[in-house]
């Protein structure tokens, strides 16, 4: 898993962050949390910017509803 799998981190962080609430999560928690993640590894010419983490955390948010 890395930053393109958008959805697939949206699951994972639902699954293991049922307590936090997506929508009040700062983009650098978001990116801490994301690279905790287990199976997660960044891939080289694929790196994190806030486009990503806010289709990250729009996911999340979606995937709570």
């Amino acid at each position: 898993m890395h930053w393109l799998d958008v959805q697939r981190i949206a699951e994972t962080l639902t699954d293991i962050h049922s307590d936090i609430d997506p929508e009040t999560v700062s983009f650098p928690r978001l990116k801490s949390l994301v690279q905790a993640l287990p199976g997660f590894a960044e891939q080289p010419g694929h790196p994190c910017n806030e486009r990503i983490l806010e289709a990250i955390q729009q996911a999340w948010i979606d995937e709570r509803a």
